[in-house]
């Protein structure tokens, strides 16, 4: 079983995150965006602070998009590992 990583993120040196210029820029802003986002350090800051409804919506959103979007091995062995 892999472990998680963030690689993309710190080596992602094509320019700023942005989003609306093309297909290919926001892909790869979105995913420098969420390893971001997901970082460690800010997610013990963050999540100290969200309020129980905020962290469900967070919840139901992500789950929302995964069941959506990948079959039920894939999110086995992307997301759970």
């Amino acid at each position: 079983m892999g472990k998680h990583s963030h690689d993309f993120v710190n080596t992602y040196d094509e320019g700023k995150i942005v989003f609306g210029l093309d297909r290919e820029t926001d892909e790869k802003s979105l995913i420098a965006y969420l390893q971001k986002f997901t970082d460690d350090e800010l997610m013990q800051i963050l999540a100290k602070r969200l309020s129980d409804d905020e962290i469900r919506e967070v919840i139901d959103y992500i789950l929302g998009i995964l069941k959506r979007h990948l079959k039920e091995e894939e999110y086995h062995r992307f997301f759970l590992k």
